[in-house]
């Protein structure tokens, strides 16, 4: 890498949703040319990407193809095809986040397993095979029934908090895990790059939709006591130099009542809970990604001002071309970005954008969230 300069180098991105968009956003100011590989030819990156190709991501012989005309290869979603980048990876392709990482992550089970014989605390659970094999477990309910596979955005999860809500269980391989009474779930993004040198985000606290199971805004910097935040960022660290991760993993934990921290999931691309970082810190997650798999020293992770980050989800029964209501409102407020995804079609709480907010006052910023979440809605 350090003889081909990073202008000179071909990164392509398996995936091209709004992560995708925003990371190309991103490397423009440093002159990075990026390919997208995507299986929907409208794709969020379609148009500001170097290439594109329309493709399956899930495909050997797509993602062996699309990869062998790139120097670098990296990840905005996990659901890809692990032994083609194997493949690559064996012929001298970098890959980062790299295949082993990718598959531990894409499998629930895998990576509660791995918390549990790194001692990297997590709440307990049982791996469960089938909806029947779950049934043996009513004496650990309440509980929560991951997929072990493909579940997303909240997909994939079902609470179980008694015998009668078994059927909600899923007949096929999953993790069933003690429900946690927890007061607040954080996250941290943190960054590695192949130095080893490691930065960490300051600890965000997520706030989810009731009814989407995904974050629908977010606080920076959480509040939580120094003990708690520096519990937290320790815990990130040691995921990824346990996991020897090159690239920027996302890292969501709960906060119990007692301030126990216990790892709940990780991603290893950027994440939605550091969208705020674009006009909130002196790096962006996007810029870090970069930085961190190019092996350029990492970014400072200092925040400038606290700062709130709202998902622009698409309304309940709305679906069909998108329109933006209170558009003009929202951006007449100071220290209010839109971000929009460049997605035509809107439905049911589809994530369509994005709105950051920066202010000195950590009490005006609860205030313009509300205001943003109650003025700006996705129809059709």
């Amino acid at each position: 890498m350090a003889n081909k300069s990073i202008q000179n180098q071909k990164l392509g991105i398996l995936g091209g949703g709004q992560l995708g968009r925003m990371l190309i956003q991103s490397a423009l100011d440093l002159n990075i040319d990026i390919n997208v590989l995507d299986p929907d030819e409208n794709a969020p990156c379609k148009h500001i990407s170097a290439e594109f190709t329309a493709g399956k991501l899930t495909d050997f012989d797509t993602v062996y193809k699309f990869g062998k005309s790139c120097d670098l290869l990296t990840i905005e979603i996990e659901n890809v095809n692990t032994q083609a980048l194997k493949k690559l990876q064996s012929e001298g392709k970098k890959v980062f986040p790299q295949p082993d990482v990718i598959e531990l992550v894409q499998d629930k089970r895998t990576q509660k397993r791995f918390y549990k014989e790194n001692n990297i605390p997590t709440a307990d659970f049982v791996l469960t095979e089938n909806k029947e094999d779950v049934r043996k477990y009513t004496d650990r309910l309440p509980a929560v029934h991951k997929l072990g596979r493909e579940g997303y955005d909240g997909r994939g999860v079902q609470v179980i908090k008694d015998k009668e809500a078994l059927d909600k269980a899923f007949d096929a391989p999953g993790v069933l895990e003690d429900l946690v009474n927890f007061k607040k779930e954080i996250s941290v993004i943190v960054a590695r790059n192949e130095n080893g040198e490691v930065k960490a985000f300051p600890v965000v606290e997520l706030v989810f939709h009731p009814e989407a199971n995904l974050v629908e805004y977010l606080f920076a910097p959480a509040g939580i006591s120094e003990r708690v935040a520096l519990e937290a960022e320790r815990l990130a660290i040691t995921v990824i130099n346990t996991l020897g991760m090159v690239g920027l993993l996302a890292v969501e934990m709960f906060v119990t009542h007692d301030d126990q921290v216990l790892v709940n999931e990780i991603a290893p691309r950027p994440h939605n809970s550091g969208h705020q970082t674009i006009e909130a810190n002196y790096t962006s997650q996007y810029e870090q990604h970069l930085r961190s798999i190019f092996n350029m020293p990492l970014g400072d992770t200092s925040a400038v001002l606290p700062s709130a980050m709202v998902n622009l989800l698409g309304e309940d029964g709305y679906s069909g071309t998108a329109k933006y209501e209170g558009l003009e409102e929202v951006l007449g407020q100071k220290g209010v970005h839109v971000h929009l995804y460049g997605k035509k079609l809107t439905k049911p709480f589809r994530k369509m954008g994005h709105v950051t907010i920066v202010d000195e006052d950590v009490a005006v910023l609860r205030q313009k969230v509300d205001f943003v979440k109650n003025t700006l809605k996705v129809i059709a």
